[in-house]
Protein backbone atom coordinates (compact mmCIF):
# COMPACT_ATOMS: atom_id res chain seq x y z
CA UNK A 1 0.00 0.00 0.00
CA UNK A 2 2.80 2.40 -0.79
CA UNK A 3 0.67 4.55 -3.11
CA UNK A 4 -1.65 5.04 -0.50
CA UNK A 5 -2.08 7.98 1.57
CA UNK A 6 -3.73 7.61 5.63
CA UNK A 7 -6.30 8.45 4.35
CA UNK A 8 -7.01 5.27 1.58
CA UNK A 9 -5.18 2.89 4.40
CA UNK A 10 -8.09 3.64 6.87
CA UNK A 11 -10.46 3.57 3.90
CA UNK A 12 -9.30 -0.16 2.76
CA UNK A 13 -9.30 -1.13 6.05
CA UNK A 14 -13.30 -0.64 6.15
CA UNK A 15 -13.18 -1.90 2.91
CA UNK A 16 -11.33 -5.09 4.29
CA UNK A 17 -13.65 -5.72 7.28
CA UNK A 18 -16.79 -5.30 5.05
CA UNK A 19 -15.17 -8.23 2.29
CA UNK A 20 -14.76 -10.45 5.60
CA UNK A 21 -17.60 -9.58 7.10
CA UNK A 22 -20.45 -10.00 4.84
CA UNK A 23 -17.84 -12.35 2.05
CA UNK A 24 -17.94 -9.74 -0.60
CA UNK A 25 -15.33 -11.00 -2.77
CA UNK A 26 -14.28 -14.89 -3.35
CA UNK A 27 -12.02 -16.10 -5.19
CA UNK A 28 -12.06 -16.15 -9.41
CA UNK A 29 -14.81 -13.28 -9.21
CA UNK A 30 -15.13 -11.19 -12.02
CA UNK A 31 -16.32 -8.20 -10.84
CA UNK A 32 -18.20 -5.23 -12.67
CA UNK A 33 -17.41 -1.84 -10.92
CA UNK A 34 -19.92 1.07 -11.68
CA UNK A 35 -18.52 4.03 -11.90
CA UNK A 36 -20.11 7.54 -12.17
CA UNK A 37 -17.03 9.06 -12.62
CA UNK A 38 -18.45 10.69 -8.96
CA UNK A 39 -16.17 10.56 -5.69
CA UNK A 40 -17.38 7.58 -3.96
CA UNK A 41 -17.24 4.98 -7.19
CA UNK A 42 -13.73 6.56 -7.92
CA UNK A 43 -12.26 5.87 -4.92
CA UNK A 44 -14.33 2.39 -4.40
CA UNK A 45 -12.28 1.18 -7.90
CA UNK A 46 -9.13 2.69 -6.91
CA UNK A 47 -8.93 1.11 -3.49
CA UNK A 48 -10.20 -2.60 -4.85
CA UNK A 49 -7.36 -2.10 -7.44
CA UNK A 50 -5.23 -1.40 -4.64
CA UNK A 51 -6.61 -4.44 -2.60
CA UNK A 52 -6.49 -6.90 -6.02
CA UNK A 53 -2.23 -6.86 -5.55
CA UNK A 54 -2.28 -8.32 -2.12
CA UNK A 55 -5.46 -9.82 -1.61
CA UNK A 56 -5.13 -13.69 -1.05
CA UNK A 57 -8.13 -14.08 -3.22
CA UNK A 58 -8.07 -13.77 -7.40
CA UNK A 59 -10.31 -11.48 -8.86
CA UNK A 60 -10.77 -9.87 -12.06
CA UNK A 61 -12.30 -6.04 -11.86
CA UNK A 62 -13.97 -4.62 -14.88
CA UNK A 63 -14.89 -0.77 -14.75
CA UNK A 64 -18.57 0.10 -16.38
CA UNK A 65 -19.39 4.14 -17.19
CA UNK A 66 -23.32 4.53 -18.29
CA UNK A 67 -23.81 7.76 -20.28
CA UNK A 68 -27.26 8.64 -20.87
CA UNK A 69 -29.05 11.11 -22.93
CA UNK A 70 -30.26 12.89 -19.56
CA UNK A 71 -26.98 13.98 -19.07
CA UNK A 72 -24.17 13.73 -21.90
CA UNK A 73 -20.75 13.66 -20.88
CA UNK A 74 -18.15 15.81 -22.35
CA UNK A 75 -15.04 14.26 -23.90
CA UNK A 76 -12.66 16.41 -21.57
CA UNK A 77 -14.77 14.00 -18.66
CA UNK A 78 -14.42 10.67 -20.70
CA UNK A 79 -10.90 11.27 -21.24
CA UNK A 80 -10.29 11.92 -17.31
CA UNK A 81 -12.29 8.30 -16.54
CA UNK A 82 -10.06 6.40 -19.39
CA UNK A 83 -7.16 7.74 -18.46
CA UNK A 84 -7.83 6.68 -14.52
CA UNK A 85 -8.92 2.84 -15.58
CA UNK A 86 -5.90 2.60 -17.85
CA UNK A 87 -3.39 3.92 -15.37
CA UNK A 88 -4.60 1.32 -12.86
CA UNK A 89 -4.40 -1.50 -15.59
CA UNK A 90 -8.25 -2.24 -15.25
CA UNK A 91 -10.35 -3.66 -18.15
CA UNK A 92 -13.67 -0.39 -19.13
CA UNK A 93 -16.43 -0.12 -21.24
CA UNK A 94 -18.70 2.79 -21.49
CA UNK A 95 -22.41 2.03 -22.29
CA UNK A 96 -24.76 5.01 -24.16
CA UNK A 97 -28.67 4.90 -22.85
CA UNK A 98 -31.83 6.43 -23.85
CA UNK A 99 -33.93 7.52 -20.47
CA UNK A 100 -35.76 10.67 -21.87
CA UNK A 101 -39.20 9.26 -22.66
CA UNK A 102 -41.30 11.67 -24.08
CA UNK A 103 -44.49 9.36 -22.68
CA UNK A 104 -43.48 9.51 -19.09
CA UNK A 105 -41.67 11.74 -16.30
CA UNK A 106 -38.60 11.18 -16.05
CA UNK A 107 -37.54 10.97 -12.46
CA UNK A 108 -34.71 9.77 -10.18
CA UNK A 109 -36.01 6.24 -9.96
CA UNK A 110 -36.33 6.13 -13.54
CA UNK A 111 -33.04 7.23 -14.20
CA UNK A 112 -31.59 4.78 -11.66
CA UNK A 113 -33.46 2.00 -12.99
CA UNK A 114 -32.58 2.46 -16.40
CA UNK A 115 -28.68 2.86 -15.19
CA UNK A 116 -29.28 -0.07 -12.78
CA UNK A 117 -30.41 -2.39 -15.95
CA UNK A 118 -27.57 -1.36 -18.36
CA UNK A 119 -24.97 -2.47 -15.09
CA UNK A 120 -27.06 -5.90 -15.59
CA UNK A 121 -27.18 -5.62 -18.98
CA UNK A 122 -23.28 -5.08 -19.03
CA UNK A 123 -22.13 -7.89 -16.30
CA UNK A 124 -24.33 -10.36 -18.27
CA UNK A 125 -22.27 -9.40 -21.58
CA UNK A 126 -18.97 -9.07 -19.55
CA UNK A 127 -19.43 -12.40 -17.56
CA UNK A 128 -19.21 -10.79 -14.61
CA UNK A 129 -21.16 -12.63 -11.25
CA UNK A 130 -21.00 -9.60 -9.39
CA UNK A 131 -21.34 -6.07 -9.80
CA UNK A 132 -19.73 -3.46 -7.33
CA UNK A 133 -21.61 -0.04 -6.26
CA UNK A 134 -20.64 2.62 -4.17
CA UNK A 135 -22.90 3.15 -1.88
CA UNK A 136 -21.50 4.38 1.40
CA UNK A 137 -22.11 4.06 5.43
CA UNK A 138 -24.02 7.19 4.72
CA UNK A 139 -26.49 6.42 2.30
CA UNK A 140 -27.55 3.43 3.91
CA UNK A 141 -28.31 5.28 7.29
CA UNK A 142 -29.84 7.75 4.75
CA UNK A 143 -31.65 5.32 2.57
CA UNK A 144 -33.15 3.64 6.38
CA UNK A 145 -34.20 6.85 7.60
CA UNK A 146 -36.10 8.17 4.45
CA UNK A 147 -38.02 4.19 4.19
CA UNK A 148 -39.04 4.81 7.76
CA UNK A 149 -40.02 8.21 7.15
CA UNK A 150 -41.47 8.26 4.03
CA UNK A 151 -42.66 4.73 3.33
CA UNK A 152 -43.81 3.38 6.27
CA UNK A 153 -41.15 0.39 6.25
CA UNK A 154 -37.82 -0.84 7.87
CA UNK A 155 -35.55 -1.72 5.51
CA UNK A 156 -32.54 -0.22 3.84
CA UNK A 157 -29.09 -1.22 1.80
CA UNK A 158 -27.81 -4.91 1.84
CA UNK A 159 -23.98 -4.87 1.65
CA UNK A 160 -24.59 -7.98 -0.13
CA UNK A 161 -27.80 -8.55 -2.18
CA UNK A 162 -28.14 -11.87 -4.74
CA UNK A 163 -30.65 -11.47 -7.49
CA UNK A 164 -31.51 -13.15 -10.93
CA UNK A 165 -31.68 -16.79 -8.74
CA UNK A 166 -27.60 -15.87 -7.70
CA UNK A 167 -26.69 -15.08 -11.69
CA UNK A 168 -25.24 -11.77 -10.23
CA UNK A 169 -24.72 -10.69 -6.88
CA UNK A 170 -24.63 -6.80 -5.87
CA UNK A 171 -21.85 -6.01 -3.61
CA UNK A 172 -21.16 -2.63 -1.60
CA UNK A 173 -17.65 -2.65 -0.37
CA UNK A 174 -17.96 0.53 1.20
CA UNK A 175 -20.86 -0.13 3.42
CA UNK A 176 -18.35 0.71 6.60
CA UNK A 177 -16.95 4.24 5.20
CA UNK A 178 -18.69 7.38 5.62
CA UNK A 179 -18.79 9.82 2.74
CA UNK A 180 -16.38 12.31 4.46
CA UNK A 181 -13.18 9.72 4.32
CA UNK A 182 -14.53 8.84 0.09
CA UNK A 183 -14.39 13.35 -0.43
CA UNK A 184 -11.10 13.40 1.34
CA UNK A 185 -9.49 10.46 -0.57
CA UNK A 186 -10.49 11.89 -3.66
CA UNK A 187 -9.14 15.12 -2.65
CA UNK A 188 -6.25 13.87 -2.31
CA UNK A 189 -6.03 11.84 -6.04
CA UNK A 190 -7.30 14.98 -7.94
CA UNK A 191 -11.08 13.11 -8.17
CA UNK A 192 -12.84 16.01 -6.96
CA UNK A 193 -12.25 18.33 -9.95
CA UNK A 194 -14.47 15.71 -11.91
CA UNK A 195 -17.36 15.69 -10.28
CA UNK A 196 -20.86 13.45 -11.32
CA UNK A 197 -23.66 16.30 -12.27
CA UNK A 198 -26.45 14.54 -11.63
CA UNK A 199 -29.55 16.40 -11.94
CA UNK A 200 -31.40 14.56 -9.19
CA UNK A 201 -28.68 15.06 -6.47
CA UNK A 202 -30.56 18.04 -4.66
CA UNK A 203 -33.59 15.45 -3.41
CA UNK A 204 -35.10 17.52 -0.43
CA UNK A 205 -36.03 14.87 1.19
CA UNK A 206 -32.41 13.12 0.97
CA UNK A 207 -30.96 16.51 2.19
CA UNK A 208 -33.10 16.90 4.84
CA UNK A 209 -32.64 13.60 6.33
CA UNK A 210 -28.50 14.83 6.07
CA UNK A 211 -29.23 18.13 7.85
CA UNK A 212 -31.42 15.78 10.35
CA UNK A 213 -28.41 13.70 10.93
CA UNK A 214 -25.78 16.25 11.32
CA UNK A 215 -27.86 18.61 13.76
CA UNK A 216 -28.39 15.14 15.73
CA UNK A 217 -24.52 14.54 15.50
CA UNK A 218 -24.09 18.28 16.73
CA UNK A 219 -26.48 18.15 19.66
CA UNK A 220 -25.46 14.56 20.67
CA UNK A 221 -22.07 15.39 22.29
CA UNK A 222 -19.89 12.42 21.89
CA UNK A 223 -22.40 9.88 21.05
CA UNK A 224 -21.76 8.58 17.07
CA UNK A 225 -25.68 9.01 16.07
CA UNK A 226 -24.86 7.57 12.49
CA UNK A 227 -23.15 4.42 13.74
CA UNK A 228 -25.74 3.93 16.06
CA UNK A 229 -28.25 4.29 13.30
CA UNK A 230 -25.89 1.82 11.29
CA UNK A 231 -25.83 -0.54 13.75
CA UNK A 232 -29.80 -1.01 14.50
CA UNK A 233 -30.41 -2.37 11.39
CA UNK A 234 -29.41 -5.50 12.83
CA UNK A 235 -30.39 -4.76 16.06
CA UNK A 236 -34.21 -5.35 15.50
CA UNK A 237 -35.76 -6.55 18.69
CA UNK A 238 -38.64 -8.51 17.84
CA UNK A 239 -40.10 -8.97 21.03
CA UNK A 240 -40.87 -5.26 21.10
CA UNK A 241 -42.28 -5.37 17.84
CA UNK A 242 -45.65 -6.75 17.83
CA UNK A 243 -47.86 -3.86 15.99
CA UNK A 244 -49.66 -4.98 12.84
CA UNK A 245 -50.28 -2.87 9.59
CA UNK A 246 -53.48 -0.72 9.95
CA UNK A 247 -56.32 -1.51 7.94
CA UNK A 248 -57.74 0.92 6.08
Amino acid sequence: MRNLTKTGVFINSKIGKAIHDYDLIEDDDRILVGVSGGKDSLTLLTLLAEIRKWAPVRFELVAAHVISDLQPENEEHISFLTKVFKDLKIEYRFKNIKVIDEERKVTCFWCSWNRRKALFEMADELKCNKLALAHHKDDIVETMLMNLIYNGEISAINPRQELFRGKITIIRPLCYVEESMTEKFAGERGFSEFTCDCPFERDTRRAFIKNFIREAEENGSKMNIKTNIFKSIARIKQEYIGLKEEKG
